[in-house]
């Protein structure tokens, strides 16, 4: 007999021992009537610090014929057996194609290889490990690899970020993407933590073994192998054209090309493929002493090894939303450009979590009516225009521009730094950020500070630090598929993650990922 137990409170300083004594009293059975332990969800609970404790809910397996104390608290699991999929009546000829491996590539990838699909994985970038040195190179000397960047390449942007696992989405999926992540070399705490992370320096290795793993059930994972068309004929997919050259005949593609791929988005659209703007958000990255961050969420509880604060913020305006997004606790900021003449900005947490600044986007929606024009793809171009001005402003240098807090309210350049020193991966440049922002984002900006000041004391400090821009919160565009999760009028043509509008961050875009394979496995069968 399995039981599910919640709501065991312990505090800081207890341990696995003692939790396991917790859940066996409250489910009122023995120690030798246990046959398996496990953690399933793991929160802090800080509403009334300095008194913080961790809240769990585990599983018991209970010998048969055991009774259990009657309680809210505690239900017994039925055993449910997942349906299978069965494949569909139309043949594949050809294998499935999925261009991009982001994570609704990999996991696409990975769900139509675990059912004898054979997929071939196309990547414009290089692979992971090849990928990290030219990274690397660029924040170093500012050499840009157009194909090869924080954007594009094996493990798409998420490789380069805290590696969040938080998604707002409710869905069965989401336990197999934690569980996939975890046999791939994920840190095991990402089962049952609420807010899980796998960290920068570990979704590299990841992403490394999603892709062993997706070769040995029989795909094949391409590198330097950018999709520059298309074929379509009588509303069917017919096949793609690597590198201007090469010809894969297909019936099936994935799309999961992320929300950077501008040039592949042109010429996407250019084929008839259906696109639709979408609002998104735009703004810096605001650097605060994670000490201070610590305190505001914990109190005389900051700096145990068990807590490290981070935070989600928001406030709704008559006409946009102000908010933090992707917050980085103990991170850096990172220079994440795809294209030559721009500065963009994101965040990146090792693990551990253990730098000195914390880091967040500070966003403000934007609606397509900012975007100055109808053309489906305007928001891209919106998006352009920011990134090139914070290059100018940055000195036309690849230098981000960085300013004091207390300088970008009063409308001034920064003429130094104070306590807070930038944590950004490239050159900086002191700086005037209401240059390389509209003035309806800079000012609605300015008019929340004060309120997030009092949700997290000493947001406002003076010497808080902007780099800008923040730009990809998420896709400009929606690229728009019907009922069987196809692009409108082609069939074959699977839209997918969060570069197609579908989705936002690692998990939802994982999600996205496996549901598109479970739709393709569906209509299609493939091999003897």
């Amino acid at each position: 007999m399995k039981l599910i137990v919640h709501n065991l409170k312990l505090s800081l300083d207890d341990g696995i021992d003692e939790l396991k004594a917790m859940a066996i009293k409250k489910a009122g059975v023995k120690e030798n009537n246990l046959k398996d332990f496990k953690i399933v969800k793991e929160s802090i609970d800080a509403r009334k610090k300095p008194h913080i404790n961790i809240v769990y809910s585990v599983t018991l397996e209970i010998q048969d014929g055991v009774r259990i104390r009657k309680d809210n608290d505690i239900r017994v699991l039925e055993d449910v057996e997942e349906e299978p999929l069965i494949p569909g009546n139309k043949k594949l000829k050809d294998r499935p194609v999925v261009i991009g491996t982001g994570p609704a590539g990999l996991f696409a990838g990975l769900v139509l290889a675990q059912n004898g699909y054979r997929p071939l994985l196309l990547e414009r970038g290089e692979c992971v490990e090849k990928r990290t040195e030219l990274v690397n190179r660029y924040w170093k000397t500012g050499e840009l690899d157009p194909n090869t960047n924080v954007q594009f390449g094996e493990g798409g942007a998420g490789t380069f970020s805290d590696g969040k696992l938080t998604t707002r989405i409710n869905d069965r999926r989401c336990t197999k993407v934690l569980e996939e992540f975890f046999k791939s070399g994920a840190p095991e705490e990402i089962l049952y933590r609420a807010k899980p992370h796998i960290g920068s320096d570990i979704l590299g290795r990841v992403v490394m073994n999603l892709r062993k793993r997706i070769i040995d059930y029989g795909g094949d994972v391409r590198f330097n192998a950018k999709v520059t068309s298309i074929n379509i004929g009588d509303g069917k997919l017919k096949s793609v054209i690597v590198n201007e050259s090469e010809e894969i005949p297909c019936e099936v593609v994935v799309l999961a090309i992320g929300h950077s791929a501008r040039d592949t988005f042109k010429m996407l659209y250019d084929k008839g493929v259906p696109f639709a703007q979408k609002p998104f958000s735009i703004g810096v990255r605001i650097e605060h002493p994670q000490d201070i961050i610590n305190r505001a969420q914990y109190g005389e509880a900051a700096g145990h090894p068990r807590l490290g604060a981070d935070y989600q913020i928001f406030k709704k305006l008559e006409k946009r939303t102000v908010y933090s997004f992707c917050m980085c606790p103990g991170g850096v900021v990172v220079a994440s450009a795809s294209e030559p003449g721009t500065i963009v900005t994101n965040g990146m947490s090792e693990f551990a979590r253990d730098k000195q600044n914390a880091n967040s986007a500070l966003v403000v929606s934007v609606e397509p009516e900012d975007f100055g024009s109808g053309h489906p793809l305007a928001g891209v171009e919106f998006q352009r225009k920011w990134k090139r001005l914070a290059y100018e402003v940055g000195g036309s240098s690849n230098s981000a521009p960085v300013q004091r807090l207390e300088d970008f309210i009063e409308g001034r350049a920064s003429t130094r730094l104070g306590s807070v020193k930038p944590s950004y991966t490239g050159s900086v440049e002191l700086a005037d950020i209401n240059k390389c922002l509209p003035i309806y984002v800079t000012d609605s900006m300015k008019e929340c500070i004060e309120f997030f000041d009092s949700k997290i004391r000493g947001f406002a400090m003076k010497d808080a630090l902007l780099t800008g821009v923040e730009t990809r919160t998420s896709s400009p565009v929606r690229i728009l598929r019907g009922d069987s999760l196809e692009a409108i009028g082609i069939q074959g043509l699977y839209p997918a993650g969060e570069g197609a509008g579908y989705a936002g961050g690692i998990m939802s875009a994982a999600v996205d990922g496996i549901r598109i394979a479970e739709e393709i496995i569906k209509a299609y069968s493939y091999g003897d």
